[in-house]
């Protein structure tokens, strides 16, 4: 029997090769551009988890599994309330430190993060545009995501098994196409939050994360704001003219518009 290697907390997190690949580029180098960087570098860990973590709810929800649905969906909305967080570290940086190393940004931009544009993708979002920035290998997955159902396609499976039909019409939709709010979706939703309770979780579970997510996006929003103004973002975005056009639009309309109904 091979025995298998005798690993140390360093090197099983592989320690020395994370904290080398802070590398500051500003001359000195400026004092802020570090806590640019990690808090960059840990959102790209957090959207790796949280595309871990939606897959896996996609294939409990299609599996009628709601306590596992359960338990995955809150850990997502747990993420992205720690991703939301992170936005008061950064604004702690006034707007003349992030000045000082800004440039050497060049055409790098948050809006060309791949992982970001795959959880919009698995979330629902379908447009081609997202994608045209990124690197040949990047669009590439997110363009596979935004062909494959997404996690509402999965919910609509889960609520369909749970004995509150689903149009057969909405079920085997092209899913490369956006979702569009339904009737009689909204039907089957108001009648599963009257009589199945662990269900009814669910659908909550799922408003967390809307919520969550557009939170971010405010926050988002603000951070920039208060950062940049109203100058051009790096990468040839609007800055936060482009990200303001963001806000309030719902992932899942269905689960809001019936709140007027109870």
């Amino acid at each position: 029997m091979t025995s298998q290697p005798a690993f140390n907390y360093s090197g099983y997190l592989k320690i020395q090769e994370l904290l080398s690949l802070q590398q500051p580029l500003s001359d000195g180098p400026e004092h802020d551009e570090l806590l640019f960087i990690v808090i960059h570098q840990i959102y790209e860990l957090w959207f790796k988890e949280l595309i871990h973590e939606l897959a896996a709810a996609q294939k409990a929800l299609v599996a009628g599994d709601t306590s596992l649905a359960l338990a995955l969906l809150g850990r997502i909305r747990t993420i992205l309330k720690t991703c939301v967080g992170q936005i008061d570290i950064l604004e702690t940086m006034t707007p003349l430190q992030f000045d000082a190393f800004r440039e050497r940004l060049g055409e790098a931009s948050g809006f060309q993060s791949a992982q970001f544009r795959e959880v919009e993708a698995i979330l629902g979002r379908r447009d081609a545009r997202i994608a045209a920035p990124l690197l040949p290998d990047d669009r590439e997955r997110v363009e596979k995501w935004m062909n494959s159902p997404s996690l509402w396609d999965s919910v609509l499976v889960y609520v369909n098994g749970e004995g509150f039909a689903i149009p057969e019409a909405i079920l085997n939709r092209d899913v490369s196409q956006p979702y569009e709010a339904n009737a009689a979706v909204q039907d089957a939703l108001v009648a599963l939050h009257r009589s199945d309770a662990a269900a009814a979780l669910v659908c909550e579970r799922l408003v967390d994360i809307d919520e969550g997510l557009q939170e971010w996006r405010y926050r988002h929003v603000k951070m920039v704001e208060r950062t940049i103004g109203r100058k051009q973002g790096t990468g040839g975005s609007s800055g936060a003219d482009y990200l303001r056009s963001t806000l309030f639009h719902p992932v899942f309309p269905d689960l809001w518009a019936i709140r007027s109904e109870f």
